[in-house]
């Protein structure tokens, strides 16, 4: 266990903590980059638009897994900051029986309504067959999911980001080498890549509960605290549910703009499918470090370290900035060389497409990372609710804008919808804070 989240240099703190859990989720996203890559290269532009697509909707299932694990985790930072181990034990017991439930029965239902799914994204027939054989597979490993994310986001909220780290790097490896297995070696397509995926998923879940249950035996529940406390469910409730809305509504608005793309053709597809892993992994790390902020946040509020809170907040401002600006010249200079890493050069419009996408967000990274920082704060300080409403207003926009003008102005109105709603939701999140939760502008 450690607890320099609440002492010693704030700045290096953050920074210790966050870059773990930064890698970890880069490593994660080559799940599907992974795949993205090689069906890119070594199959179609229609496999690599069905892969695309599933990417997107996996994405928002799991982030209705990860949104109840975080929400958790929160709630396991605020008890272990505040040394209230036996309540922890307890908490654990009753989180990890009402997620598992709540994931096998997601599972099952993603598994029998496959069709109604593919048919809300608008997947065009031509790879229709593709994404269902893609998804059958990928669908499987929901509960395993749960797993990783679960005991990870335990093992965080106890100040140890590493250990996440060193299972998702072993099980990314193993990823990239069944994919190069099952799809060069065995021509298995699309289906080879999701069990790459699903084999991969298996090992990190499994592997990281085993460790759990073998590393931090002080911490785990004993027969005395297996019961159904109402009270601390209700905690779990109010932190899980709100943190699950806010993860599920992003992704849920991104699901409805890929439903849009997907309108435009195999070629945008493809186009979008690519410059969203580029996009994704460019900002990944602002989201990551907002998440290790908001167990930061947590843990200062157990222990009751409010000045420590106030400076946590300026540090954080201060490293998601210069991290931003960077990683914005770098998308908007090298956009064209990035496509070309999953588009082969002669694609020459699914390229033009992507660029013009990749060179809209890059610029405007600001905004993403201020407000991963606001979801982080919110989340920490025990209003996840707040962090709701940023994300309706910034989905929201998004979508609005997307649907009332793509049909007239084209995708490039949907690339700028994406900005715009990250700044919108900062205004409302900055006025908020500065409002109510009387921050210091010094």
């Amino acid at each position: 266990m450690n607890n320099y989240l609440i002492k010693g240099n704030i700045t290096k703190s953050l920074i210790l903590f966050s870059i773990p859990m930064i890698l970890g989720n880069l490593l994660q996203q080559l799940y599907n980059i992974a795949d993205t890559f090689i069906v890119g290269q070594y199959i179609s532009s229609s496999a690599l638009a069905a892969v695309g697509s599933s990417f997107t909707l996996m994405t928002f299932l799991t982030s209705i897994i990860l949104g109840l694990c975080m929400g958790s985790g929160i709630l396991f930072s605020v008890l272990f900051g505040a040394k209230q181990f036996e309540q922890l034990k307890t908490s654990f017991f009753v989180s990890f029986i009402s997620i598992a439930i709540f994931s096998i029965l997601l599972e099952i239902l993603c598994l029998l309504c496959i069709h109604p799914i593919l048919s809300f994204m608008n997947i065009p027939q031509d790879i229709y067959q593709n994404t269902y054989q893609y998804l059958i597979i990928i669908f499987i490993g929901i509960f395993f999911t749960f797993l990783y994310n679960y005991f990870s986001s335990l093992l965080r909220a106890l100040g140890d980001s590493k250990t996440p780290l060193i299972f998702l790097a072993i099980a990314s490896l193993i990823n990239i080498v069944l994919d190069i297995y099952f799809i060069v070696s065995f021509d298995m397509g699309v289906s080879g890549a999701a069990l790459a995926t699903l084999i991969a998923q298996i090992l990190s879940g499994i592997g990281i509960m085993i460790y759990v249950f073998m590393t931090q035996k002080e911490l785990l529940p004993q027969k005395k605290h297996c019961y159904f406390d109402k009270d601390l469910f209700k905690k779990i409730k109010d932190y899980s549910l709100l943190t699950c809305i806010q993860q599920s509504v992003m992704n849920f608005g991104i699901l409805m703009i890929q439903g849009l793309v997907n309108s435009f053709g195999i070629a945008t597809m493809s186009a979008f499918a690519a410059a969203v892993k580029i996009d994704s992994f460019a900002y990944m790390p602002v989201q990551d470090f907002g998440n290790a902020f908001s167990t930061f946040i947590a843990q200062n509020k157990g222990a009751k370290e409010y000045e420590r809170i106030q400076k946590g907040l300026k540090s954080a401002m201060m490293i998601s900035t210069i991290f931003c600006i960077c990683i914005s010249l770098i998308v908007c200079i090298f956009a064209r060389e990035l496509m070309l890493i999953f588009i082969k050069p002669h694609e020459i419009d699914i390229i033009a497409k992507g660029i013009e996408y990749l060179r809209i967000e890059g610029i405007c990274y600001l905004g993403i990372g201020c407000l991963f920082l606001l979801y982080g704060y919110y989340r920490g300080i025990g209003k996840p609710g707040i962090s709701v409403v940023l994300t309706v207003i910034s989905l929201g926009t998004r979508v609005a804008l997307s649907y009332l003008f793509a049909p007239s102005l084209g995708t490039t109105i949907i690339w700028w919808s994406i900005p715009i709603g990250w700044i919108l939701a900062d205004i409302v999140g900055i006025v908020y804070g500065i409002k109510k939760e009387r921050w210091k502008i010094n």
